[in-house]
């Protein structure tokens, strides 16, 4: 056999020649997977490796708030408590909100910090503040999947930075965005704000392109890390449809953008126009104790909620559909034409030293109330209630719809509420550009 000797010279030639080529050739791409679900009923309407076990990034942090938004409910921890931040919090790599190892934070904004910006100094500070440690953590994480029916997904960490074992699915990470939807409405509106006040700094979303780019869209998260490629589990809502579509593996955030309003598109044009809400359920509330993590630590109540900003905008909820829109006016008429027919007893004019006050229903504990607008006539309040009912199922299906007269005109209400159900609608109402004030008893 003959055997060919090269210089040292033409030798790092060659080294250089094979280094320069194996630049030149395209990085692998991380695996693709896709998964689309009409989030009404969590039928699904379009899959691709959808239970392809991969790396999920940051849509770990999905899962990390899920818990958070439980510990609060459950009295583990509030939003107002300090949280102390350890030297591993504080090392973590970015995206981080730059937290200091040994300062304080409200607990509010670490949760902020995680679904905005997806920082993960944020992430692991929740994780340590709620279970001790982040390993802790970690296993509650994966304890709470499994109750959640993500049955291929095993969680390390509370960032999502790559890590053996650290992986999930696309149809895991959907069915995830579904229960924070439905789960804890009161926090979803996180996902959709451009930025947010972190406590030390201003934030900006991560996912702030899609929100501004796609019609409807209101959240969730984004992911990104070399193995992982470019995630994203979105949701968007037009009319009374709602869509979650997931990918995995996008190869730059342009592209992974652009294939999730693919995907969305996709699913508002296969979805029905109506559909009966098929609501997620609460897993059984185990705190720590449901991964061996020990005792719940219990800190006290809730002091006060995470809410946005109500916005003073226009009452008048559109409609889309047109023939949805002459059924509303039907029956608008028809019970305007009702009333009409049916004339109500007026109270007297109070006296110049009688404080006027609206009472509500009193069955229950159902003493509140909401306010959508004041309109001239029965008829434009009616068609209000009506058109904003329908289009906020979730909160006022079967609510009392009250169109009631006063001096100034006539006052668009829902009674026999709650307070807690009079708040939540209000803020969903508020989210979408609805004005709405709460009405208590008296």
């Amino acid at each position: 056999m003959q055997v060919r000797l090269y210089s040292p010279a033409r030798l790092g030639f060659m080294l250089l020649i094979a280094v320069t080529l194996l630049a030149a050739l395209p990085a692998l791409a991380a695996p693709y997977a896709a998964m689309v679900i009409d989030a009404r009923t969590g039928k699904v309407l379009h899959s691709r490796n959808a239970d392809a076990r991969l790396h999920p990034a940051s849509l770990t942090k999905m899962m990390t708030l899920y818990i958070a938004f439980q510990a609060v409910e459950n009295g583990e921890i509030s939003l107002d408590d300090k949280v102390r931040i350890s030297s591993n919090a504080a090392a973590e790599p970015p995206s981080k909100l730059g937290l200091r190892t040994g300062q304080t934070i409200a607990f509010r904004y670490l949760i902020r910090a995680a679904a905005v910006k997806s920082a993960n100094d944020a992430a692991t500070a929740i994780g340590e503040a709620i279970s001790g440690n982040e390993a802790a953590f970690a296993r509650r994480m994966t304890a709470t999947a499994k109750q959640l029916g993500m049955t291929r997904t095993t969680f390390k960490n509370a960032h999502g930075l790559t890590t053996d074992g650290h992986l999930s699915t696309a149809r895991d990470m959907t069915t995830l965005g579904r229960h924070l939807l439905y789960d804890y409405p009161e926090y979803y509106n996180l996902f959709s704000r451009r930025s947010t006040n972190a406590g030390i700094k201003e934030v900006p979303n991560t996912n702030r392109r899609l929100l501004d780019a796609y019609k409807g869209a209101d959240g969730i998260k984004t992911g990104y890390t070399r193995a992982a490629g470019f995630n994203l589990v979105a949701s968007a809502e037009r009319g009374q449809e709602r869509i979650i579509a997931t990918v995995f593996g996008g190869t730059s955030t342009a592209a992974r953008n652009a294939k999730v309003a693919e995907l969305l598109d996709m699913g508002f044009s296969r979805a029905p126009s109506r559909a009966k809400i098929a609501r997620t359920t609460k897993p059984a509330y185990g705190g720590n104790a449901i991964a061996g993590a020990g005792t719940v630590r219990v800190s006290g109540v809730v002091a006060r909620s995470l809410r946005p900003t109500a916005r003073p905008l226009p009452a008048v909820v559109a409609v889309a559909d047109a023939s949805l829109q002459d059924q509303i006016d039907s029956l608008v008429a028809e019970t305007a034409t009702t009333a009409a027919k049916t004339p109500i007893a007026r109270p007297p004019e109070p006296t110049a030293d009688q404080e006027v006050v609206t009472r509500l229903s009193t069955k229950g504990d159902a003493h509140w109330g909401i306010n959508v607008g004041r309109y001239t006539s029965r008829y434009q309040a009616e068609k209000v209630l009506l058109t904003t009912a329908l289009s906020e199922m979730a909160t006022l299906d079967g609510v009392e719809r009250q169109g009631q007269k006063t001096s100034r005109g006539y006052d668009a209400t829902f009674q026999g509420m709650t307070r807690d159900m009079a708040d939540l609608a209000c803020r969903r109402l508020q989210a979408r550009n609805v004005t709405c004030f709460m009405m208590g008893p008296s």
